[in-house]
């Protein structure tokens, strides 16, 4: 094994919609990987690097060889050792892997076997808990299995006592190799703070445009998402979908104009004439359009988005509830008040305490 250098910033990353700095990405590539469960989620990552520069994904493909065979036939090559050591602040990315490739022949059970004990040795040991035998864990790592990698993690042990999932035909497996974990079913993806795993193939997807709006920002994560023609979708038991990203499950280019300017700028006097323009249609057919669309009015959805500004800088930040209000679009805090009042029970103050 050799370390992975792979340049981090010397500021860590961060949750939240003002990211700085450099996140080390480390894909694991198991025998047999389903391409697709590497692909979709790295590809993410690739968009996201074009549509800003506040922060940079680089990623490194590591496994106990130099080459692998994929789920559809492709072999990859140039795959790096894996390392001793992960940097702080690493993605650890495990995707899954199938029992037949295309062709119908199966690899050999020796050599597979043992490349995946292999990885699952290597996992307990560079992002197991602290206080293992052979070794403690890199502080910040955050562990994103995909689809059936998931029982990969589950055999090193990084799953005990989780929140979890993975593909609806590995359920069972998954419970019986963590016993202690508590397996959820239905669920596209389970965030567990620094453990996250998903559901079957294109849910990793779904997976990294969560993780994406998290440390980029949520304007990020939809132009990723209609990059890749996808829905930015929430199960039930997720929690409520983000004002950055409600009415926006739609392909009108025109009302999609309108929120990435809106997102851009929620301070900017919006009136729907400006947006009209900015959307390149009349304001009665952008009215029209965003209650087709967007399922709200014009001005109820600028609202909302000063809102989820709002909430942000309270919850972010130590500034005056004057200076909120007027960084999120309010006239003054009244206004602000007034119209916080409208959706939460609670007024803007509680979000600190106060």
């Amino acid at each position: 094994m050799s370390d992975l250098q792979a340049p981090v910033s010397s500021k860590a990353p961060v949750d939240g919609v003002t990211p700085a700095g450099t996140v080390s990405v480390v894909a694991v590539v198991p025998p047999r990987v389903l391409l697709l469960d590497l692909a979709g989620p790295i590809e993410v990552l690739r968009k996201a690097n074009l549509e800003q520069e506040a922060v940079r994904f680089e990623v490194s493909y590591v496994a106990p060889a130099g080459s692998a065979g994929s789920s559809i036939g492709l072999d990859l090559a140039g795959l790096a050792p894996l390392p001793d050591r992960l940097a702080p602040g690493t993605i650890l990315i495990v995707p899954g892997s199938t029992e037949v490739p295309l062709g119908g022949v199966k690899p050999g059970e020796d050599r597979d076997g043992a490349a995946e004990r292999e990885i699952v040795r290597w996992l307990a040991r560079v992002a197991g808990p602290v206080g293992m035998p052979d070794g403690g864990r890199t502080a910040g790592i955050r562990l994103v299995s995909i689809c059936s990698g998931a029982l990969l993690a589950a055999r090193a042990g990084l799953l005990e006592g989780r929140d979890c999932t993975t593909h609806h035909a590995c359920l069972d497996e998954l419970a019986r190799l963590a016993p202690t974990a508590r397996v959820r079913e239905n669920r596209l993806f389970v965030d567990d703070g620094d453990v996250l795993t998903s559901a079957g193939i294109t849910a990793g997807i779904d997976l990294m445009l969560h993780l994406v709006a998290r440390i980029a920002g949520p304007a990020v994560a939809l132009s990723v998402a209609r990059y890749l023609v996808v829905y930015l979708r929430r199960t039930g038991q997720d929690p409520q979908l983000s004002p950055w990203l409600e009415g926006r499950n739609h392909i009108h280019p025109a009302v999609h104009r309108a929120q990435d300017a809106v997102a851009a700028e929620p301070a900017r006097d919006w009136s729907v004439a400006s947006l009209a323009r900015v959307a390149g249609t009349s304001p009665r057919n952008l009215s029209r359009l965003f209650n087709e669309h967007a399922g709200s009015s014009v001005t109820d959805y600028v609202n909302r988005i000063r809102l989820a500004l709002a909430r942000d800088l309270l919850a972010g930040s130590r500034l005056d509830m004057e200076t909120v209000a007027e960084r999120a679009g309010f006239g003054s805090t009244r206004q602000l008040r007034r119209a916080w009042g409208r959706v939460h029970d609670a007024p803007p103050s509680r979000m600190r305490g106060e």
